[in-house]
């Protein structure tokens, strides 16, 4: 019987199991029988060797535990017998690295249909901002979400409010035991329909007017308002931006000032429309009013811009793992790391963000570095860091969710390790720290923490203009400005919400598609999107989330 059963490296002395198997049960994998006294659940990994107490953990290649009691050859390692250990790391370590491009012959004339802006960048769609300098015009931010995207045609589906509608007419006549037996049920086929604008759109060229709140600006440290000016600069300059409505208190920590010099900063070039309303000017009235009719007035110069062709070279992609699985690191992230591989071939940038999830593959990263300064700035991001975590008696060790675990991540260094592979195998660009925009053709190592929002908000501060996200849980993830692309893991999970995921990796699991045959796939998928033909799940459920990092500890 062939079972299904995976070792990843030739060094490693872990096999991945890629289906259940119960307790007793013999396998056999590269000429080895094993026996599996306590079987191992799917994803999890039993180790080849009798291993002793201090024994180290190999996979992937790299070190990711040490034995906390005895394991049995065959038995799993699981969070009573192993915690998380790492190698060591330093400048004094780094060796030469080669990479071996792939073929890309396929794509060298590609293009897609992007809005092309007059500092030369490409964005994959036309956005218009609307953005809070301070938490206390969130309230009027609300207001003018709800006025714009009514009347314009942007606003989420009715079908919600009016099933709450239906069961509210019910309860009026008595008919509670109805209500019971409504269908609470959506027919994931139905998702498009959340989508539908609910009045036809005078703006066919602007895909969103976005809405954002937060709850910093004042209060916090000048730390936490000059970051906060830095994200905010960083989604104006963003290419999937055409302008941005800024309304500010006035008085506040953020000063439109700040902003301002941060936009420039960040680009010279910089000429976007730039709205600013400040309340302590006037009436609240006078404020919103203005706001209402200068951003209408810049929808119509927005709307004037069509897509054209522009080279893949022009793309800037963020790739990013949340709700991760002990898959995540055997598919979709070898996946995007193989498409990654592609595009940096061609010219593009991509974004690898995460630092706690690079926690024991920071010497492969640095070996990696174009050059000493740059291996050197990501040593000195991941060390403060990490110094910070654990001052605070936290550390990247922690990171780890209790569902990943459940599915197999059992240390953070075999959660790392897997995450890494979202990065492909090409040289280490350039080195990022949180806000700073991507400028360097390559793969770029961006600080943020693993957090999803925090580090797609992060991503699309520093210019990405789509972000490839694996998840092998799920999540419904998005961003206000850069589609986000769920790839799953396993073909499960898009069984299961296939009103969150995109696009499959479980093929590669099953057999069925090698990683590169799969990268190519998504890749098609990336071109279409970033040319306005498809809209990702996210898009359609107008899951724009939004968060800050304040730069505090956050895992």
């Amino acid at each position: 019987m062939q079972h299904k059963l995976l070792k990843v490296h030739p060094a490693d002395n872990v096999i991945v199991a890629l289906q259940n198997f119960q307790p007793g049960e013999q396998v056999d994998f590269e000429g080895q029988t094993y026996n599996l006294p306590i079987g191992v659940g799917v994803k999890h990994k039993f180790v080849t060797e009798d291993l002793q107490t201090g024994d180290s953990v190999i996979m992937y290649g790299v070190l990711v535990g040490k034995a906390t009691q005895p394991i049995k050859r065959g038995e799993p390692i699981t969070t009573f017998n192993l915690k998380h250990d790492a190698d060591q790391y330093g400048i004094e370590k780094k060796q030469p690295y080669t990479w071996h491009q792939p073929d890309v012959s396929a794509w060298h004339n590609r293009t897609f249909m992007g809005y092309h802006r007059a500092d030369g960048m490409v964005g994959t769609a036309n956005y218009w901002l609307v953005v809070p300098l301070v938490f206390c015009e969130n309230r009027n931010i609300l207001i003018l979400k709800d006025a714009f995207e009514r009347e314009l045609g942007y606003a989420q589906s009715e079908i919600y409010r009016e099933q709450v509608h239906e069961m509210l007419q019910l309860y009026k006549v008595g008919e509670i035991d109805r209500v019971h037996k409504m269908e609470a049920f959506l027919d994931p086929s139905m998702v498009r329909t959340l989508d539908e604008p609910q009045v036809k759109r005078p703006f066919s060229n602007i895909d969103g007017i976005k809405f954002l709140t937060h709850e910093m600006g004042c209060g916090g440290t000048r730390q936490d308002s000059e970051a906060l000016c830095g994200l905010f600069a960083g989604f104006i300059n963003n290419p999937n931006v055409a302008g941005v409505t800024v309304l500010s208190l006035g008085c506040q920590h953020t000063q439109t000032s700040m902003l301002v010099d941060e936009v420039r900063r960040r680009n010279p070039k910089f000429n976007k429309p730039m709205l600013i309303f400040e309340q302590q000017d006037g009436t609240e009235y006078a404020m919103l009013t203005n706001a209402i009719r200068e951003t209408f007035l810049g929808l119509i110069e927005a709307n004037k811009l069509e897509r054209k062709p522009a080279p893949l070279s022009s793309l800037t992609i963020g790739l990013k793992c949340g709700g991760s699985d002990g898959f995540s690191g055997l598919s979709a992230n070898p996946a995007i790391g193989h498409l990654s591989d592609i595009l940096v071939t061609l010219g593009a940038k991509t974004v690898l963000a995460e630092f706690p999830e690079l926690n024991g593959v920071e010497q492969e990263l640095i070996n990696r570095s174009v050059s000493d300064e740059k291996a050197l700035k990501f040593i000195h991001l991941m060390q403060d860091y990490s110094a910070k975590a654990e001052a605070v008696g936290s550390g990247f060790d922690m990171n780890p969710s209790p569902g990943n675990i459940r599915d197999g991540l059992i240390t953070d260094a075999i959660k790392s390790a897997g995450a890494a592979k979202k990065g492909g195998t090409a040289p280490v660009a350039d080195v990022l720290n949180y806000t700073e925009p991507a400028t360097v053709p390559g793969l770029n190592l961006l600080c943020t923490p693993g957090n999803d929002v925090e580090a797609t908000t992060g991503m699309a501060g520093s210019g990405t203009n789509i972000i490839l996200f694996t998840t092998g849980l799920g999540t419904p993830t998005g961003n206000p400005i850069c589609p986000v692309v769920k790839i799953s893991t396993n073909t499960a999970l898009l069984r299961r919400m296939p009103d969150v995921i995109d696009f499959d990796s479980g093929p590669i699991i099953e057999g069925e598609e090698t990683i590169e045959q799969n990268a190519e796939e998504l890749l098609e998928y990336v071109i279409r999107l970033a040319s306005g033909e498809v809209k990702t799940k996210a898009q359609q459920l107008g899951q724009d989330d939004f968060i800050p990092w304040k730069r505090g500890v956050s895992l």
